[in-house]
């Protein structure tokens, strides 16, 4: 088996790699960042895996799978435990935990020789902190700050935005879960308060208690979501309250 890494931490590359090697498989190539590994893919044959940060600085790990040949297995490997469910939303083969163990990779190595060829669709791309979104035939970039928040409906992901004192209109994006969303937004206060409302608690403009302890929070003039019980404590907490 031949192997790709890339992480932008040189400790996390060097005990990866030797693991790896231990482990007889081939570390054809190593990059600190996406864009000198895809320049890499244009002049060698396709690894048989590739093992992939998913919080770097520029292009993100799902930025970066997403011009990755789709005939590639890629593993995911991170410091955020956070997302370990996450991970197989995004369409990864599989999830390691930092700092990575030989067993756990063992274990990794022996389900990817039992796994099909990979089918993953391209994930959208962002630029920064904007997202496209879909309006008419074409796209426009949506900053996440005049996000309120996000919303799963019908196998799509709908973002509310701001777009001024009186308007709240929501948007197609091009993601179809939520965990595509925290994963591309990692550090950007977004939590998860129903299944189905992934909500930016920056945006928060008031709350109010709800019957039994649940919380409601303002986000837009005329616009209050519910939180879960389970997650009304956190928001609490956040609110100061």
């Amino acid at each position: 088996m031949k192997a790709l890494i890339i992480d932008d931490e040189p400790l996390a590359r060097q005990r990866l790699r030797r693991l790896l090697n231990e482990l007889d498989v081939e570390v054809v190539g190593e990059f600190a960042d996406g864009p000198d590994a895809l320049a890499w893919f244009k002049e060698h044959n396709e690894p048989d895996v590739c093992f992939l940060d998913i919080q770097m600085p520029g292009a993100s790990g799902l930025e970066i799978i997403a011009e990755l040949p789709h005939t590639l297995n890629v593993v995911f490997v991170t410091a955020f435990d956070q997302h370990a469910v996450n991970a197989f939303d995004l369409e990864a083969s599989d999830y390691l935990l930092k700092p990575v163990s030989k067993d756990r990779l063992a274990r990794c190595l022996d389900r990817l020789q039992t796994l099909p060829p990979p089918k993953r669709k391209e994930q959208a791309l962002s630029i920064g902190s904007r997202y496209p979104v879909k309006v008419g035939n074409g796209y426009v970039f949506i900053d996440l700050k005049r996000t309120t928040h996000f919303e799963v409906e019908e196998e799509s992901v709908w973002a509310w935005v701001q777009l001024g004192p009186d308007g709240h209109q929501r948007f197609r994006t091009l993601w179809d879960t939520l965990a595509q969303v925290e994963t591309r937004f990692i550090h950007e206060g977004l939590i998860r308060i129903q299944r189905h409302l992934l909500l930016r608690t920056q945006a928060i403009l008031g709350a109010r208690t709800l019957e039994g302890g649940r919380l409601s929070v303002r986000v837009a003039e005329g616009v209050e979501l519910e939180v879960s019980r389970s997650v009304t404590p956190q928001i609490k907490e956040i609110c100061g309250l």
